[in-house]
């Protein structure tokens, strides 16, 4: 922490110094670590020096050009093993305990005796005539589903009967030095494979979404159908 708090003050220092002192004292520091790596063994660096110069790698595109006491792949190796450390930490469970194993029962049961019904009219049995409430994503996740028999053309036939009016959309997921997570957005379309939109954000939203495909469509070429995954941003869960 002092490391860091010391290379603050340093970079606020110099913000305000003149030019020619920082590329002097850029030069007395490069020929005093020259010859301290001609006689000394490589040091070993602590982590937060470690942390440092991982997240100099992502935001200082000529960081390769500063470093001297390591290899470029060894801090490649710093950044990959925090990245890997943090999505561990992110990944452990978390989040609301599950439902008692009498509900999940019941859920399973009146769904199993009434296929007709959905998420929405089981949670509302179980509130009314039950006092149980549970939330329609939680009623849908132990619901038991029949298998009806398929019918007419598979999905391997409608994509190439219907590739030229067929969009694709989704997200993908990309961390930043400091591991906070930006969302990107990628519209493209079936037929020719061509990405028609990217744009990033670090809050998805419904409406965020539904302006993406406005601005992908602006020209007034419209697909028929949109393909997406079952993610409730898309609006397919929205109450009506």
């Amino acid at each position: 922490m002092r490391l860091i708090l010391a290379l603050v003050v340093w970079f606020l220092r110099a913000v305000r110094r003149p030019r020619a002192d920082l590329v002097l004292e850029n030069l007395a520091l490069r020929q005093q670590l020259a010859a301290y790596s001609r006689t000394m063994k490589q040091p070993r660096l602590k982590a937060a020096e470690r942390l440092f110069w991982a997240a100099l790698s992502r935001a200082w595109a000529k960081w390769h050009s500063a470093l001297i006491v390591v290899k470029p792949a060894t801090v490649i190796a710093w950044h990959q093993r925090l990245g890997r450390r943090y999505w561990v930490w992110r990944s452990r469970k978390r989040g609301r305990p599950t439902i008692p194993g009498e509900h999940i029962a019941l859920i399973r049961r009146i769904s199993t005796d009434h296929p007709e019904w959905g998420e929405d009219k089981i949670a509302e049995e179980l509130a009314v005539k039950l006092g149980v409430r549970h939330s329609t994503s939680t009623i849908r996740k132990y619901m038991v589903r029949r298998v009806e028999p398929r019918a007419g053309q598979t999905w391997k036939t409608f994509i190439k009967n219907h590739a030229a009016e067929l969009f694709a959309v989704d997200f993908l997921t990309q961390t930043t030095a400091f591991f906070a997570v930006v969302y990107i957005f990628v519209v493209m379309e079936i037929a020719s494979r061509r990405i028609v939109l990217v744009n990033v954000t670090t809050n998805p939203s419904l409406g965020w979404v539904q302006q993406q495909l406005r601005q992908a469509t602006a020209w007034g070429k419209s697909p028929r159908f949109l393909l997406h995954d079952n993610d409730g941003i898309f609006g397919q869960y929205r109450d009506r």
